[in-house]
Order: structure tokens, then sequence, then C-alpha cells
């Protein structure tokens, strides 16, 4: 007999949607199937809110009652009130060193004002990459730290990967114990509050829905997915996914290009 699993937890890029951004027809129907039968949707991701919401209307997400964690978890939504569960900002009096510290080596950085990415450059090919990863337009902010509208949940500093990775040694030592500094892909460096993760913030929206974890599937390709994967009652690795990530997992489906998660779906729920 099947477990009975109530919610399954979708990373977006590498996970949910194929190398395009796009869900194929076979995935999307899957989740939809899994809806009707009253399974949630929860769409955790490092994109913005407004990068999330298309991918959620899709889906039916306010139908059937779904969620958006944005941010790798930062922000919580309950797609059918619209109302915002949980959130978490940065501290505005650390962002001028992320400023200063982009700025220093050469680099841009965004972040994310209503519709809109706001950043350093609209010309940079990563902060373009960002905005067509979640169709949203680039302003460019000339005088940053003075145009930013705070709260804000997050910061992105983009560049190419090893003097990247040099920034990111750098400010993990500096904003040690006071803010979380990793990255989503070897060009984009995550910049959020401190412990932010999407598995503690899957568990707060449990105690809301009264769903337990045992009781949560989670599938993921990156390493801000590992916590959620390791936590979740059954964690699912994409093919596409690092080896370590895949060894970590409890199930290994699919890559992400031959509907991996329409898999999950069809071998432990329907």
């Amino acid at each position: 007999m099947k477990k009975k699993y109530k919610m399954i937890v979708l990373d977006l890029d590498g996970t949910l949607t194929n190398n395009n951004k796009v869900i194929t027809p076979k995935t999307k129907n899957a989740l939809i199937r899994a809806q009707e039968q009253g399974i949630r949707i929860v769409l955790a991701s490092g994109r913005p809110t407004y990068g999330i919401a298309p991918l959620a209307q899709e889906l039916q997400l306010k139908q059937y009652h779904g969620y958006i964690l944005a941010f790798n978890g930062a922000k919580i939504i309950d797609c059918a009130s619209g109302n915002t569960l949980f959130e978490q900002t940065l501290p505005l009096e650390l962002v001028p060193t992320l400023y200063e510290k982009a700025i220093e080596h050469h680099m841009n950085i965004l972040t994310y004002q209503g519709e809109e990415i706001a950043a350093t450059s609209t010309q940079d090919k990563y902060v373009k990459e960002e905005a067509r990863i979640n169709k949203l337009p680039i302003t460019l902010y000339p005088n940053f730290l003075k145009q930013i509208v705070y709260p804000i949940n997050k910061c992105l500093i983009v560049g190419d990967p090893t003097p990247l990775h040099l920034l990111e040694t750098e400010l993990s030592k500096t904003l040690e114990g006071k803010m979380s500094i990793y990255r989503s892909a070897d060009y984009f460096l995550e910049c959020v509050p401190l412990n932010v993760d999407k598995a503690l913030s899957i568990a707060k929206l449990l105690k809301l829905t009264n769903i337990k974890r045992e009781e949560i599937i989670a599938c993921g390709d990156g390493y801000n997915d590992l916590s959620m994967i390791k936590y979740a009652g059954l964690g699912v690795a994409m093919a596409n996914a690092n080896e370590d990530i895949r060894r970590k997992a409890d199930y290994v489906t699919l890559s992400n290009e031959e509907d991996g998660v329409a898999k999950v779906i069809d071998t432990f729920i329907l």
C-alpha cells in the first residue's frame, strides 16, 4: 500500500521547469491531477515572489490552496488568500557592505522592487539571466543604496564563477553570524537573512497546515534544496543534480528534461 503523502514541495529551476524554464504539459497534468486528489503544492525557490507567481497561476495554486516559498524561504505566501504567512528581511545596515564589496570586486548587485529587478547594470549578462529566469524587467539603480525602498528580502551579487567564489569567501567571513551567503549558481551569490533555509520555512508552514514532515515529498537539484530533501518524508533528487545531492536523497527521479517531477507523482501519489 502506498504511503499517504499530503504535500509536495518543488524547487523550480532544474526541477519543476525544463531548461527553457517551462513546465511541460506532462508535468503540469500530473500536478493538476495530484491537486485534484487533495495534494498541496508548494513552490520553493530562490526566485522573488513575482518570479514564481506565473508558475503558481499556471498550476492553479490559488484554486487548490497551494503555497509559494520565495527568496529561498524568506517569504511564505498563501496562494488562496494572497496573504504573507511569514517573512524575513535583510538588516538594512548590512546592505552597504554587500554593495561596496560588489563594486570593489567589479561585480554587479541587484535586488527586487515590486515587479522589477533593481540593478547596478542593465547590460550585465548575469543580470540579464536573472531577468530572463524571472521574466521581470530590469531598472537601472545608479545610486543603488539611496534608491532602494526597504524592506528587501535578499540581494544577489553576480559575476564570473572564479572571482565570485573569492568574494563569497570574503563576505562569508565578514558577515558571519549576521547574514547567510551562498551560491545558487556558479555566477549567482545569494545574500539572504541569517538562517533562511527551505527546510526551516517548510517546518513553519507545516505548523500552520497540520501536515507532518513524514507526509511531504520534496524535490530539488541544487545545494539550496539539500536541507528540504533531507527534511522531507521522501527527499527526491533530480537526475541532473550533483552526485553528492543524489547520494543524500531517498529517491532519484528522471531529469528536469525528462519530466522527473511527473515520474515522482506517478510513482508515489497517483
